[in-house]
């Protein structure tokens, strides 16, 4: 679920609004955008996945955290975690062409 939007570091690009399939957050006019709806995330980590400079936290949990603690967060490394777990984080190189499961089709059944 949807934890955190990082005030420090959020540039207000409004990507996790657009990539968010059930309109958790609600765009404030130069400000981080507001997470509105929080029982509606569905935990796709697509604003996680989409925010460029690792702002959002998005906590793996059903249920809403009881606290989060942003510095806390940032030491053990999880703020960003998902989009450098999957390759999208800046500077890594894409892994799609070591990929090998497109093979799969070629086989004779």
């Amino acid at each position: 679920m949807i934890e955190l939007v990082s005030s420090s570091r959020c540039v207000g690009c409004n990507l996790c609004v657009n990539a968010c399939p059930t309109n958790v957050f609600d765009a404030i006019p130069d400000a981080p955008p507001k997470i509105a709806r929080q029982s509606d995330c569905q935990t796709c980590f697509m604003c996680e996945l989409y925010c460029p400079v690792d702002a959002l936290y998005v906590s793996p949990e059903v249920d809403p955290l009881a606290f989060v603690d942003e510095a806390e967060l940032i030491a053990s490394g999880l703020l960003g975690s998902y989009r450098r777990d999957v390759g999208w984080s800046k500077g890594q190189m894409p892994q799609a062409q070591e990929d090998m499961s497109f093979q799969f089709s070629k086989m004779k059944r």
